[in-house]
């Protein structure tokens, strides 16, 4: 993972808690002007200074450790106002915004516990963020929750293998399915999911739900043909392939004469990236994991947005 998610700060502070250390949970829950970070972007910080996640490149995070410190010390918590507007004149942001951080000593490990089991279950969740506590209906900072972007990637060949290792780096959840059992074996020493595909009725199990995508990346369009339309009848953040606009419109002819609805036919992406023609795998594997991460972004915006209530402190 190339830098903190959500997702691993919330591990990260029930970790350190749970190894008996004092924690301050530090929430973004008001910006003015511009700001590197959004809404409920979270740090975790212990009284020794050990410190994950950040509100901008590097040019704040030295106080607000210092502040999280000192409100584990004095055992209560409350919102700062760092950059525009705040009382510490000599820490700016660069971009000449303020923030407003809301800092949360200790809090519950039950309720972390609960929220990270929430995600892991690929479930979303509203927990709520004071500076007294965090908790499921206490008045705070509303702070949507949102399950960590998982990709199942079918395929074949180097597409395959640099898609999978470039979006296990972002931070995605990945997984792949491929007939070549090398290819397979190289990526599990790799460390990442990867399952055989021995014949085309051979994949036992593909589920989704809003935050997963299905990428194909065959050159094959036997295997294609076999196993999209099962993708097809899962909900998803997104189903696509690769490929031309002549051959997208042979697959689609090819899945209508299969008995695929148009329904679910709309739902297919075809010439999948955002940079028009590559040429390389990586490129390719860049352009794709590109859309994906825009699409999930567009996808957690239209959900309850996180807002700020009457926020303690």
């Amino acid at each position: 993972m190339i830098a903190a998610s959500p997702l691993a700060v919330l591990e990260q502070a029930l970790d350190w808690l749970e190894l008996g250390e004092s924690v301050a949970l530090v929430t973004l829950v008001g910006i003015e002007g511009s700001a590197s970070r959004s809404l409920g972007t979270q740090m975790a910080v212990t009284s020794t200074g050990r410190s994950i996640g950040s509100f901008s490149g590097g040019c704040i995070e030295t106080a607000i450790v210092a502040e999280a410190q000192k409100m584990l010390e004095a055992g209560f918590g409350r919102t700062v106002r760092f950059g525009l507007g705040s009382p510490y004149i000599d820490v700016r942001l660069p971009c000449g915004g303020g923030i407003d951080l809301l800092f949360t000593p200790r809090p519950s490990p039950a309720v972390l516990r609960e929220a990270i089991g929430r995600l892991q279950a690929r479930q979303s969740s509203r927990l709520f963020v004071s500076a007294k506590e965090v908790g499921w209906s206490i008045p705070g900072f509303a702070l949507d929750l949102f399950p960590p972007l998982r990709i199942v990637a079918l395929g074949q060949g180097e597409d395959l293998s640099a898609f999978v290792r470039l979006a296990a780096s972002f931070g995605a959840e990945i997984e792949a399915h491929s007939p070549q059992a090398d290819l397979v074996e190289e990526l599990r020493r790799q460390g990442h999911a990867a399952r055989p595909l021995s014949h085309l009725n051979g994949l036992q199990e593909l589920t989704g739900d809003p935050w997963t995508a299905f990428v194909f990346l065959f050159h094959d369009r036997n295997w294609e043909d076999a196993l999209l339309p099962r993708a097809l009848r899962q909900p998803a953040l997104f189903c696509g392939a690769i490929g031309s606009l002549r051959t997208h419109e042979a697959r689609l002819q090819r899945l209508r004469a299969a008995g695929c609805g148009e329904a679910a036919l709309a739902r297919l992406s075809g010439h999948i990236g955002l940079i028009p023609a590559t040429r390389d795998p990586a490129t390719l594997a860049l352009s794709i994991l590109a859309e994906l991460a825009d699409r999930y972004v567009q996808a957690c915006a239209s959900e309850p947005a996180v807002t700020r209530l009457a926020v303690a402190g």
